[in-house]
């Protein structure tokens, strides 16, 4: 039998409805869709790192966030931002109404392959400055000491990492991804970038998932796997090679994947 609601609660708990469908009206109201051609050429400035530029090709950033469905005016989390390749176009992307969280632990910090190097100077702190960063903010703790409340954020990007996680344990990769699913919004979008691993390799030591274990582990966190993607696929790939291998000279396959948040209309 359900317990009977008097009139006054149901008076209060349709009133509390109300206030979050304004609200989410109101959030949804205030973001507006890429303009692909517009972020396009505000990346190619002078204020933008060259190494970065020259990475472009490769990485296809404005085609990747237009699938992903990135919009202005967004609240997007860089997870292991690193050095700041996707903390600058994602706070181009979402604009001057718009918040990116860069978020770096401090151990990510001690490397320097694509990260802050702390020989030449903090990588990430010179894309911000010289880029005139200001909706960029850093968080340097680990994911979950970043002190983002329930629901916060509406985009989330989780490029090239999740292997590490998976890889070193499938429990740590769950409780990482569970994370994220507590500060996205309902109706969010997770975007998962990764680099191809095939069955049968060390794709641990080599730097690589398979797609179906990137799968099966969103899935088991709450996502709902929206669609997938091969913007990033490169056949010419050699999967038996770890990621830092030079001759793969960062041409890596890689998967792309675009994961909701269930719960908004």
């Amino acid at each position: 039998m359900k317990p009977m609601i008097d009139s006054h609660t149901a008076f209060t708990m349709a009133f509390l409805r109300t206030i979050a469908a304004a609200a989410l009206v109101l959030t949804c109201a205030n973001n507006y869709a890429l303009d692909p051609q517009a972020l396009r050429d505000s990346l190619l400035g002078s204020d933008r790192d060259i190494a970065d530029r020259m990475r472009d090709d490769a990485r296809k950033p404005v085609e990747v966030l237009s699938f992903l469905g990135l919009q202005e005016g967004m609240t997007a989390l860089d997870v292991y931002a690193a050095g700041g390749y996707y903390t600058f176009v994602l706070s181009r992307a979402v604009g001057d109404e718009g918040t990116v969280y860069a978020q770096n632990s401090p151990r990510a910090l001690r490397y320097d392959e694509d990260r802050t190097d702390i020989t030449q100077g903090d990588a990430l702190a010179g894309k911000i400055e010289k880029g005139d960063l200001t909706n960029v903010v850093r968080i340097d703790k680990a994911l979950s000491d970043t002190g983002l409340p329930d629901s916060s954020l509406d985009f989330i990007l989780v490029s090239q990492i999740l292997h590490d996680y998976y890889n070193g344990s499938p429990a740590r990769a769950h409780g990482m991804l569970r994370e994220l699913y507590r500060l996205l919004a309902p109706g969010g979008i997770v975007g998962i970038i990764d680099h191809t691993g095939v069955e049968g390799n060390d794709n641990q030591r080599l730097h690589r998932m398979l797609k179906a274990q990137a799968i099966e582990a969103v899935t088991r966190a709450g996502f709902i796997v929206e669609a997938d993607s091969d913007l990033l696929a490169n056949p010419g790939d050699n999967p038996r090679r770890s990621i830092f291998d030079p001759l793969l000279n960062r041409g890596t396959d890689q998967f792309l994947l675009r994961l909701r948040k269930p719960g908004a209309e």
